[in-house]
């Protein structure tokens, strides 16, 4: 179902971009880094938060970086991860499997600066085995998320 509510997600916005459906499982950064052939950096984690006001966000990042507590409580405030279970309900995707795309909710965007790194990342696409291929600058445009530097990474493959 999941899968699903991303294809129509692309369909209804009018964007083409092939969703990638493995035999694998790609739930991780490494798992998916290697079903992918690509390092770590590029796979595009989505993170689920509840901030000190009550909001949830979703926050996509590279997959080696790291969340950077004071650049993220100046950027967003306080904030916590959700649980797994949280996230299921609310974004309607699997832990594993969590992407931006065709969300059960409605909820805001942000898109880590580390993401620039790349001129491609691989985020979910709703199932714990499949996976898309976007650049940073599609992936901006059709979630209308907004950037924020809440990152930090330690070791750098960038291009």
């Amino acid at each position: 179902m999941s899968l699903d509510s991303v294809r129509s997600f692309f369909a209804a916005i009018g964007v083409v971009v092939p969703i990638i459906e493995l035999e694998t499982t790609t739930e991780t950064v490494a798992l998916a880094a290697q079903a992918h052939g690509v390092e770590p950096g590029r796979i595009a984690k989505t993170l689920a938060f509840r901030l000190g006001d009550g909001r949830v966000v979703l926050l996509v990042a590279r997959g080696d970086a790291r969340i950077h507590n004071q650049k993220f409580k100046a950027a967003l405030g306080k904030g916590k991860m959700l649980p797994a279970h949280e996230v299921e309900v609310l974004t309607g995707h699997p832990v594993g499997g969590v992407c931006p795309f065709g969300l059960a909710n409605a909820l805001p965007i942000y898109l880590d600066h580390s993401l620039r790194d790349f001129d491609e990342v691989l985020p979910a696409a709703g199932a714990v085995h499949s996976a898309l291929r976007i650049s940073p600058q599609l992936l901006a445009e059709v979630t209308q998320g907004e950037w924020v530097d809440v990152c930090q990474v330690d070791n750098p493959q960038a291009q």
